[in-house]
């Protein structure tokens, strides 16, 4: 019965701050989103929708695009920061 299905969890809440840091980043490497994917394995629809703020990744996901754009997450989450 449809009425005892649990209720459907809200998207996690984006941080603006991670989407213009990883673009920012990605862009002074001078990498496009197809080349951090290939670098990253992370697929390009998603590197759009983070970096534009339509969606929130997982962890396991920002440190692949940390290691595909050659930065270390400390470094990352300086750029987040400032």
């Amino acid at each position: 019965m449809a009425g005892n299905l649990p209720p459907v969890p809200s998207p996690l809440p984006t941080d603006p701050a991670l989407a213009r840091a990883l673009r920012r980043l990605r862009e002074e490497r001078g990498l496009a989103q197809e080349a951090l994917a290939f670098a990253s394995g992370v697929s390009t629809g998603t590197i759009a929708r983070i970096e534009t703020g339509q969606s929130s990744p997982a962890w396991t996901t920002v440190r692949a695009l940390a290691r595909g754009m050659g930065v270390t997450l400390v470094e990352l989450g300086a750029a987040v920061e400032a």
